[in-house]
């Protein structure tokens, strides 16, 4: 079977983690695949939120700090993620969205129908309509309706001062090829089915934004496997980047590096999966943790805040 590259996942920074869950699970319909910790400060969480099938290119991951303040989306960051959701359910989300006082404006992003709203923290938000419904997944539960639901990531907006550079990194590493321009956004795309899109916005007035909840951490993008993963990490390295060596996350192995323009790329592989510690059906209902954090789990579980998840409507 072919593995198809693109976006694995993105990670963003929050406030309250209730407030957060609720925000993605309940509202948004997305479910919670993975309930742990911030490897680099085990006494906050790393939530991440998928899609029922729990796949690569569809996982938006937080860091929640209570007390950290808003920030500001700026040149050199991710400042926009797309959600992708069926054609046909305009009507439902307008409707969901308004239901739930979210404010949010029509837009069009490269010739689709696109809701644009903020998340509570502040992280923009498009929902794109694009495609067909996911088969339903048996033994998970639903809140928004399967023919509804957000199918994983259409894309993200990268705005950088320079395109040149950043176009060469995603065609050589990962496969995206130019498919439009439109004003000084370019749109790149990969073959995958989720996570295929990235825009490369040219920033005309640089302003550089300002750390703090809301604000995108990293994105990932997709490898198949360690000994892939091991070849990209050497091609950055010969591209004259500096790599961070392989890094076991316990779900993946990952590679981090800064690109010129600014973002914090990580590459990560789709093995071995959220399923490693968990069974499928009963992912994100309990607090995992890497094998290595296993020994302060009392502690850790005293620091973090509890945290409830709707799994139903």
């Amino acid at each position: 079977m072919k593995h198809h590259k693109g976006i694995h996942h993105i990670t963003v920074l929050a406030g309250d983690a209730q407030r957060n869950a609720a925000f993605y699970t309940e509202l948004l319909g997305m479910r919670l695949v993975k309930k742990s910790v911030n490897q680099d400060d085990p006494g906050t969480y790393h939530l991440f939120y998928g899609n029922q099938s729990a796949e690569p290119g569809s996982s938006l991951t937080f860091f929640p700090w209570p007390m950290a303040q808003k920030g500001k989306a700026g040149v050199g960051e991710v400042v926009n993620v797309g959600l992708q959701v069926p054609k046909g359910s305009e009507d439902y989300w307008e409707v969901r969205l308004s239901e739930n006082d979210i404010s949010y404006e029509v837009v069009e992003v490269f010739g689709r129908k696109a809701l644009r709203f903020e998340d509570p923290d502040g992280l923009e938000l498009d929902i794109v309509f694009e495609g067909e419904a996911k088969s339903k997944v048996e033994n998970v539960n639903y809140i928004v309706p399967a023919e509804h639901t957000i199918q994983g990531f259409w894309g993200a907006r990268m705005l950088l001062t320079e395109k040149q550079h950043t176009e060469m990194l995603l065609g050589d590493l990962f496969g995206f090829e130019e498919a439009a321009e439109q004003g000084n956004q370019t749109l790149y795309q990969t073959d995958a089915p989720i996570g295929r899109f990235v825009i490369i916005e040219k920033a005309d007035n640089p302003e550089y934004g300002r750390n703090g909840r809301g604000i995108v951490h990293h994105i990932a993008y997709r490898a198949e496997n360690q000994a892939e993963l091991d070849g990209l990490r050497q091609k950055v390295e010969r591209k004259g980047l500096s790599p961070t060596q392989i890094i076991d996350r316990h779900w993946f192995k990952s590679v981090y590096y800064r690109i010129p323009a600014g973002v914090l790329f990580e590459m990560a592989s789709d093995d071995p999966g959220y399923t490693v510690d968990e069974e499928f059906e009963h992912l994100g209902e309990t607090l995992i943790l890497p094998p290595w954090l296993e020994s302060k789990r009392d502690r850790i579980e005293q620091i973090l805040p509890e945290i409830k998840v709707a799994t139903k409507a």
